[in-house]
Parts: C-alpha cells; sequence; structure tokens
C-alpha cells in the first residue's frame, strides 16, 4: 500500500484541522507566525503596509473559540455560507467551520447596496446560486456586511440566519465546550464527511458545487506538501483569493506544513502587481502560486519603474504556476525579464489543477532542473511514472484516454485527462446525473476505481512521460476546413503576439459563431487602457494574419474591445462562451469590428465599424 507520509518524523493527520494543536504546542513553532496579512497602504514606497500577524497558537486558540460561537447558533452537520472578507478573519472561520464539523460554503461577498437592483453583477448570481444549491442554516459575513443584507429586498438572503464573524472572534474562551483538535476524541468534521462544496471557475458554464470531505482536503494538502517539498520552514506568499479553490489549497497547505504564509488580497495586486514580488523580497519566501495568465500583467506593471523597494527572489523554491495552458515562451520572457533579482530558472513549477479534486493535482518540479522540455509550446504539468516499473498501484493515477470509448491512449496521442486520487471531490451537490459522469468514469477493460474526467485535453510525451495540459475540450474550436480541433488558447497566444504592445495579455478570446461546430471564427482582444487610436484596422489585419501564419486557423471577425469587455471568472479565467453570448446579442464594448469576406487568407472585404452608427468599407490585404 502506498504511504503518503514521506517522512516518519512528519505528523500525519485525518483532517487538516488536527494539524494546528500540533504545531501550536510545538516548544519551536506555537510562537511562529502561521498567517501574515498585509496591505498595502504604503502604496510601493519606502514606508511599511500595515501587517496582521497570526501565530499556531493564536490559531488554535482562536478557531477553539469561534467554532463555539458557531454551535451556539448551529449543530454539527449544519452547511453554512462564508461570506467574510478576505483576511485573516477569513482563515479563522475556514477552520472554526472545520472543528465545529459544518460545511463551509465560501462564496465572495458582492456589494450589498446594489443587492435586489439592476446593477446586480455576477458575483449576486453566484451568491443567490449558492443559497439555492447548497441551502445553509446560516450565513457568516463582517458586521457592517450583515447589517446591510438582512435590510435588502431579497427575501432568500434577508431571511437567512445571519452570524456576525466579530461576534464569533468575541466569543469567551471559557464559554467553548468544543473539543479541542489535539485532545483524544475529536468532535469535528471526520475524514468521510463533508467540510467543503467549493464552486468550480465557471469558465466554461455556470459554477459547479463540489462536494469534498475533510479527508480529501487533507490528502490533497498532503500530496502537495510533498510535490513541493514544504515544511515548517517554507515562507508562503499567495494574493490568491481566498473564496477559490486554489487560494483556499494554500491555507490548507500552510498548515499542514507547519509553514507560515503571507497573504494579500488580489485586488491590492491587481492595483499594484509589483506589491507580490515586494512580498516575497521582504519576508524571504520561498514558494509562491501565480495563474499563468497574470505573467503577462506583471511584466507589464511589476518592473522596477513600478516601485523603488529593490527585490531579492533568491530565496524562491517554487514559482508555482497554475491555470493551464502554461506557454514557455512566457516564462522564459518572465526569467529574463527577473532573473537579475534572483529569479531561477529550477523554481518554475509548472501545475495542473481542478476543483472537482479539491485542487492540487500534480506537478512538474523536481527541484533540480534548470530547463523543461515543451510539446507545441507549452510546459509540462506532471511526470508520470513509467508503468514497467510499478510495484503497486499508485496513490494517484493520470490517464489520458479516448473520451468516446474511455480506453487509455498511448503516449504520444492526445485525448481527455482522467484522475483517480483519495483527494477526488464526492460529487457535484444536488446533480446525480452529472456526478455519475464526471465522477465515476471507468476505464476500459479494467477493473478498479473510478476516475474523475477532467474535460481537459492532454497528452503523454516523450521517455520521461510528461503530461501536458493543452485546454478545454469545450473550448476547442472546430475548423471548418478540416474537421480538426484547434485548442482555443493557441489561435488567442497568436493574436496577442501580433500586437502585444496594443493588446492586453489573457484578455482575448477566440471561439466559433456556433459552439462546438465548424462554423466562423471570431478573436475578441481586449485594448490596452489608452490604447484606442491609431491604426485599429490594421490591428485587426495582423491578428487575422499572425492566426493563419501561426496556427492556420482563418479569422472571419476581429472584435478590439475596450478595457474589461471580456468576460472572465471571478478566479480570472476566459470566459468564451460568455464572450459569444455578448458579442452576439450585441452587448460587447466594441472599438471596432472587422469582418473579412471568403474562408481562405486571399483578397476579400474588411468592414471596420468604427462607430455605432457608421460603417468604413476597406480592401482587406489579406
Amino acid at each position: 500500500m502506498c504511504t503518503e507520509n514521506y517522512d516518519p518524523y512528519y505528523p500525519d493527520r485525518p483532517v487538516v484541522d488536527q494539524y494546528i494543536p500540533v504545531w501550536a504546542k510545538h516548544p519551536g513553532l506555537g510562537s511562529k507566525p502561521a498567517f501574515i496579512w498585509a496591505d498595502d497602504q504604503a502604496g510601493g514606497g519606502s514606508g511599511v503596509s500595515p501587517r496582521e500577524t497570526l501565530t499556531y497558537s493564536e490559531l488554535d486558540s482562536a478557531v477553539q473559540r469561534m467554532a463555539a460561537g458557531l454551535l451556539e447558533v448551529l449543530r454539527r452537520g449544519d452547511t453554512v455560507l462564508v461570506l467574510a472578507s478576505p483576511g485573516i478573519r477569513l482563515v479563522k472561520l475556514m477552520f472554526a467551520c472545520q472543528r465545529a464539523g459544518l460545511v463551509a460554503v465560501p462564496v465572495i461577498p458582492p456589494d450589498p447596496s446594489v443587492i435586489g437592483t439592476p446593477a446586480e453583477g455576477p458575483a449576486h448570481r453566484h451568491l443567490l446560486r449558492a443559497v439555492s444549491q447548497a441551502r445553509p442554516r446560516a450565513a457568516v459575513g463582517d458586521a457592517g456586511y450583515v447589517g446591510a443584507v438582512t435590510r435588502s429586498s431579497v427575501s432568500a438572503l434577508a431571511s437567512l440566519n445571519w452570524v456576525s464573524v466579530d461576534r464569533l472572534e468575541r466569543w469567551p474562551a471559557a464559554a467553548s465546550t468544543v473539543a479541542a483538535a489535539g485532545d483524544g476524541v475529536y468532535e469535528g468534521c471526520g475524514p468521510r464527511e463533508t467540510y467543503l462544496v467549493q464552486y468550480t471557475s465557471g469558465a466554461t458554464g455556470d459554477p459547479k458545487p463540489v462536494v469534498i470531505t475533510a479527508g480529501a482536503a487533507a490528502h490533497n494538502a498532503r500530496a502537495a506538501r510533498k510535490a513541493y517539498d514544504l515544511r515548517p520552514g517554507s515562507v508562503v506568499v499567495s494574493w490568491l483569493p481566498q473564496y477559490h479553490d486554489c487560494g483556499l489549497m494554500f491555507l490548507l497547505l500552510t498548515v499542514v506544513s507547519g509553514a507560515t504564509c503571507v497573504l494579500t488580497s488580489a485586488s491590492a495586486f491587481v492595483r499594484r502587481p509589483r506589491l507580490w514580488f515586494e512580498l516575497i523580497s521582504e519576508f524571504k519566501a520561498t514558494c509562491t502560486p501565480v495563474p499563468s495568465f497574470a505573467l503577462p500583467l506583471v511584466l507589464r506593471r511589476g518592473r522596477s519603474e513600478h516601485g523603488t523597494r529593490p527585490l531579492q527572489l533568491q530565496t524562491l523554491r517554487n514559482l508555482i504556476l497554475v491555470n493551464e495552458p502554461i506557454y514557455k515562451s512566457s516564462v522564459d520572457e518572465f526569467l529574463e525579464e527577473f532573473g537579475p533579482a534572483g529569479l531561477r530558472a529550477s523554481s518554475i513549477s509548472p501545475s495542473y489543477g481542478l476543483a472537482e479534486n479539491c485542487t492540487f493535482v500534480s506537478t512538474a518540479w523536481r527541484g533540480t532542473e534548470v530547463t523543461l522540455p515543451s510539446y507545441k509550446k507549452l510546459l509540462p504539468s506532471a511526470r508520470l511514472p513509467q508503468p514497467s516499473l510499478l510495484t503497486e498501484a499508485p496513490d494517484v493515477e493520470i490517464v489520458v484516454v479516448d473520451a468516446e470509448t474511455g480506453k487509455q491512449v498511448e503516449d504520444g496521442v492526445e485525448g481527455e485527462i482522467w484522475l483517480s486520487s483519495p483527494s477526488n471531490g464526492s460529487g457535484y451537490l444536488g446533480d446525480s446525473p452529472a456526478s455519475r459522469e464526471v465522477f465515476g468514469a471507468r476505464l476500459q477493460g479494467r477493473a478498479g476505481p473510478c476516475f474523475v474526467r477532467t474535460s481537459d485535453l492532454g497528452v503523454v510525451h516523450g521517455t520521461e512521460r510528461y503530461l501536458y495540459v493543452l485546454g478545454r475540450t469545450t473550448d476547442a474550436i472546430v475548423v471548418a476546413d478540416s474537421q480538426r480541433r484547434v485548442p482555443a488558447h493557441y489561435i488567442e497566444t497568436a493574436a496577442f503576439e501580433s500586437s502585444p504592445g496594443r493588446l492586453r495579455g489573457g484578455c482575448i478570446a477566440s471561439f466559433t459563431t456556433l459552439p462546438a461546430s465548424p462554423s466562423p471564427v471570431v478573436v475578441v482582444a481586449e485594448l490596452q487602457n489608452g490604447g484606442g487610436g491609431g491604426d485599429m484596422a490594421g490591428i485587426c489585419h495582423d491578428i487575422r494574419q499572425a492566426v493563419w501564419r501561426e496556427v492556420g486557423v482563418t479569422v472571419a471577425r476581429v472584435v478590439l474591445a475596450e478595457s474589461g469587455g471580456v468576460p472572465k471568472t471571478t478566479s480570472g479565467k476566459l470566459q468564451r462562451g460568455a464572450a459569444r453570448a455578448k458579442l452576439l446579442a450585441g452587448k460587447l464594448p466594441k472599438v471596432i469590428e472587422a469582418r473579412y469576406a471568403g474562408l481562405e487568407p486571399a483578397a476579400g472585404v474588411l468592414m471596420v465599424k468604427e462607430s455605432a452608427s457608421r460603417w468604413a468599407r476597406l480592401q482587406s490585404p489579406l
């Protein structure tokens, strides 16, 4: 049988909360910071931004008190919506839910002032979706937020049992009747009990609620700890949203590792991307995650001219790249820019994850390679074992499968990635048919455990069996003239590289006018702020020409949109289907649109929409 514990002196525990008292009572670690919240009020100057520190001993005490407060209004096994503002409070609250034996549903708190009005946005709709699907017994939020929501006209929210996190923080220690996590009998979530309902990103449709047991979450954090070699001396810096699977994962990973995690908000990072590197330098971080689509933003606004504090990045052992695909050229450019500040190629850790597996799946990092191989311009996200060398069933199994037959394909053949792991979610809440289809897949002709179908296209390539994640199967573009399927990101990358100084990286979406069928290909690209002047028709022409040259796909329409015009999830992923819907409904904030006649890259007609009322008819240079 495989063992997760790679260090015989390391304290494995069945659920994450039970690690907290281990560190809290350790003579050398109890007073060590577990979490640090770093604000950015200094704005990149020489002043020191406010810090809030929580030691492991303080975390254990706070979780104990808050768990007792929660159980005054809830019963073990109840479901609770978690809407506290990002920060140390939210950290304590998530662990308190586990110690109280509650099912936590973290949801980003939408602006309460517009609830029930036409100004509601996607975050408001997601909150109502969570209330409808999870049917919580209570919701926890900041005191001011609770007051605003309870006065709203939306009965589904106003009628909830709202609990102030401020009140929970002040709960007296003497009033606690909850057994501490380190005591003989643990009364919190058991390994097989549901601890978390976390939503998928919603990049390809409505976000889905994934049911995660406390045991699956602990296994996932242990697997990630082993993969990245994290220990009590490790320091993590993260700005990822704490409500999303990856951001939450790093909270769990910190506690399982006994490490220190420095947190800041995603909004602070977006305002000033250099803050991320400044925190790494200040705290001598060894590990930090970043979505691959954020690299262009850091390159554009994170250089030395955007701050005065010197960068010292040589302590980083893991620069964890999440959100596939991961382009080698983007990473090379990143290393070239920040190598002089100490960033090492050996720290690059391309990784793979999904909400249906708690979060973490794999990484290609081994800590020694200076250069990773590439396939179709992409870096690998895993290195799979040689089947001939396996002496027992692996704890985690990743296979590439023909989605039509359910049969594993040979190395070098592209197919759907399937995953079997103790970290697998239990299914989608309240959706048995979808749960059976996604979480109950079986390989043809082979007995054994069920697999999760990831809907990701992948390939195992090379003698060392590296896994490359090529993109979502649902986002693949069916080319009309050849019936071949092209991952959308190849078209988007070619489009961006045609005018990198004018377009926003990570803000370009490609799709067909009819989903999953051969139909005209569209590229929608956001212009950088202030980039609306100059030769707009020339940018459209360059995009179309680059896509044909690099990918062999003929683009029928190019739309240049205002900054923020391309729909994204709250975690920053492109929503190509939503972009299609907005374009076809006439709701996309277009600066200019070019329509090309003909399917071949030959002379055609370019229709340039310069304003809402005037079209200019020009001869296309293609």
